[in-house]
């Protein structure tokens, strides 16, 4: 059952890295200049530039291509009719929206936690106080049943004992 779980994604990750492997060839990029964008943008590893129309292997020591190499928004990787600025910029948005998505339940599960457990504590106190009421009524029955069987046998006076307490 354990190798299984293990050999799957070790398998996967070798046919992955096999795949873009075979893509990136050194010059694979700049051997697609001069054909369109689509072709260009087959190789994962490879960002066309719409200004100088060529197709250039992803700088991928720098997170954003250098303005030298091409600017953002002639920048193209992954889709053509999709610049890089606006790639980062709609990111960006979604990272923020789930990012306070996140806290907006993170915070919801707390203050509702808390308020189930206010709720909880006021069942339970209503519970104690009724419990504490049966029993106060419990032990003035046997008060009176005491004081009843005292009298019976005429013990209701002052006991000769008390004076010792």
């Amino acid at each position: 059952m354990m190798d299984s779980r293990i050999l799957l994604p070790a398998v996967l990750l070798v046919f992955g890295l096999a795949t873009v492997l075979a893509k990136t060839s050194p010059g694979a990029c700049e051997a697609k200049n001069g054909t369109s964008c689509e072709e260009c943008l087959k190789n994962v590893t490879c960002l066309w530039c719409i200004k100088t129309k060529s197709c250039v292997t992803y700088p991928v020591k720098t997170i954003l291509p250098p303005h030298a190499l091409c600017p953002l928004n002639d920048a193209r990787w992954g889709l053509c009719w999709m610049n890089f600025q606006i790639l980062i910029i709609t990111l960006a948005v979604i990272g923020g929206i789930i990012i306070i998505a996140f806290l907006v339940c993170l915070f919801c599960c707390c203050k509702c936690e808390n308020f189930g457990s206010k709720r909880f504590e006021a069942k339970m106190q209503r519970q104690a106080n009724k419990m504490k009421t049966k029993q106060e009524e419990r032990k003035a029955e046997m008060r009176q049943r005491h004081d009843e069987i005292r009298k019976k046998y005429g013990l209701s006076g002052q006991n000769p004992y008390s004076k010792f307490a």
